[in-house]
């Protein structure tokens, strides 16, 4: 009873608050409109930049598919794509995931979607080794702190994508194929759709599945090079190329979903401000007028 009389005598305080609570909230909220503005400017100008670099670097990766296909699809000598180490079919007993997160937070459902479906990949290949490679602060600190095979952890690799960073990532993944640690290699990240849409990929990067030609009716292509000598040379380009490429699909798609959500948030913030501004007039209101009341009172009371 006791409890319910002090909630009930409360309600009215935290129904009409101070002018001073108010103006102090209204600080608050305009000092956190003011830093997501200025976020959602800093994501917009680094999203142009990353953005470029994901267009510019898909034409490669393109081609290098195409050319791969050619390859595998007009091939004679069998047993020089069965000798290839990286196109080496075997029973999967063990795992590598690439997981491509965020070095920052503040970018909505970026970095929890990636955590799902890593999730997602672990409970449907339940039974099997797994090793991760975590590239990203967020996906360190977050299996980091829980009970999982760790084959290596990357930070800060997405404020500015290095193509070494990703050729290093690439050669180790190939050696522990080619060793027979790991049976097979898979990469998880966010691609870069476009600003409103991100979406999450999941791709096997080892053993190579022969790419479909893009132009299978056309002349194709003509090589001096033995076949052999073809795929060493072609399919570490294409892992490496395939990995930097989700390198910098992911760091596009966060400056994109943080822009996104910086905006969101500021435009919330202005609501805020509104309804908070709007309240402050009339507890204003409602003290001027008490207080005119008060006089009259008095006044009429002394006549």
């Amino acid at each position: 009873v006791y409890i319910a009389a002090c909630c009930s005598s409360c309600q009215g305080q935290l129904e009409m608050p101070s002018l001073i609570d108010l103006r102090r909230r209204i600080r608050s909220v305009n000092n956190t409109q003011q830093i997501t503005k200025a976020m959602k400017m800093v994501s917009a100008a680094k999203l142009r930049r990353a953005q470029n670099a994901v267009i510019d670097a898909r034409p490669y990766a393109s081609l290098l598919n195409s050319m791969i296909g050619s390859i595998l699809q007009n091939i004679t000598e069998e047993t020089a794509v069965l000798g290839h180490p990286l196109l080496a079919q075997r029973e999967c007993r063990n795992l590598q995931l690439l997981v491509l997160a965020g070095d920052k937070g503040l970018c909505g459902s970026f970095n929890s979607s990636v955590m799902k479906s890593v999730r997602q990949f672990i409970e449907g290949h339940e039974g099997q080794g797994i090793q991760l490679e975590l590239l990203g602060r967020k996906a360190v600190d977050y299996y980091g702190k829980r009970d999982y095979p760790v084959s290596g952890r990357w930070e800060k690799v997405f404020n500015k994508v290095e193509y070494d960073t990703a050729s290093t990532v690439a050669n180790k993944s190939m050696e522990l194929f080619g060793c027979g640690r790991v049976d097979q290699v898979w990469v998880l990240y966010n691609s870069f759709q476009s600003v409103l849409n991100q979406e999450t990929l999941l791709r096997q990067l080892l053993p190579i599945e022969p790419p479909e030609s893009e132009d299978t009716n056309g002349p194709g292509y003509e090589y001096e090079q033995p076949v052999i000598e073809l795929l060493g040379s072609l399919l570490p380009k294409h892992v490496l190329t395939n990995i930097h490429l989700a390198m910098l699909n992911s760091a596009a798609a966060e400056h994109a979903a943080r822009m996104t959500a910086m905006d969101s948030a500021t435009r919330n913030a202005g609501d805020v401000l509104d309804r908070l501004t709007l309240h402050l007039n009339r507890v204003r209101q409602a003290s001027i007028t008490t207080e005119i009341i008060e006089i009259v009172s008095g006044a009429s009371a002394l006549e």
